[in-house]
């Protein structure tokens, strides 16, 4: 099977591609495996300085592979288990991860990159919580860990999904480019963070985490809760 990401070395910067541009690089079971993994191996890399999170195609992801849901308990425990490794891989990597959001970040999609320290943002990025109106509660620890408290509850609150523009008014994106540009101008950006003194770098990113993990960590538990019992029909989890 083809990998479903890659991770192309630029320098002391890592380029992370998802790679499922057929699917909207959609989060299946077996992507959020690799995410987790590369976001590991990098995190442990001492030749890595900085990490940029992309998507092949239009899109830079659009939530997770819904087809996948459901299942046998072994399964849907296997779809808590990756879900929750691989958005711990990329929102607790020790090094800067930027996104380049080249398309919709929809979803989980969206709530991934949220979980970068730094969003550009092309000019057809599009960015919400699109399953909301379905009836899905959206993520509002990556939204609050990220935006004002205003911002997050507005998205989470109305499902609405903004274009590029309004993400940079809204603090989203702290930058937009022309779709063309987007990854070269994430590139620079990442470049110069890499060029920085590692330590003080390092240790700024050590406390970025010591804070999300004090003042978002029970929302992020309690979301692990609720995504739990949602696919065990609101029954507590069958023990592993």
């Amino acid at each position: 099977m083809p990998a479903l990401l890659t991770i192309e070395p630029r320098d002391a910067v890592a380029v992370v591609t998802l790679q499922r541009p057929e699917k909207r690089n959609a989060l299946s079971v077996d992507l959020r495996v690799e995410l987790a993994d590369a976001f590991t191996h990098l995190a442990a890399d001492d030749s890595v300085a900085c990490v940029v999170l992309t998507g092949a195609g239009t899109a830079f992801c659009s939530g997770m592979d819904t087809e996948q849901f459901g299942g046998d308990p072994d399964h849907r425990r296997r779809l808590v288990e990756t879900s929750t490794g691989a958005f711990h891989a990329v929102g607790r990597c020790p090094k800067p991860v930027l996104a380049a959001v080249n398309g919709p970040a929809l979803a989980g999609g969206f709530a991934l990159a949220l979980l970068c320290d730094i969003r550009l943002a092309a000019e057809s990025a599009t960015f919400g919580y699109a399953e909301v109106p379905l009836g899905i509660p959206a993520s509002y620890a990556a939204a609050r860990a990220a935006l004002s408290p205003a911002i997050a509850r507005d998205l989470c609150l109305s499902g609405r999904v903004v274009a590029a523009a309004e993400a940079e008014r809204l603090g989203i994106a702290s930058k937009v480019c022309p779709d063309d540009t987007l990854v070269e101008a994430t590139l620079e950006r990442a470049e110069s963070i890499a060029r920085l003194p590692r330590g003080p770098v390092l240790e700024t990113k050590r406390r970025i985490i010591m804070d999300g993990e004090r003042t978002w960590g029970a929302l992020f538990e309690e979301e692990e809760r609720v995504f739990r019992a949602a696919l065990f029909g609101g029954e507590p989890n069958p023990a592993a």
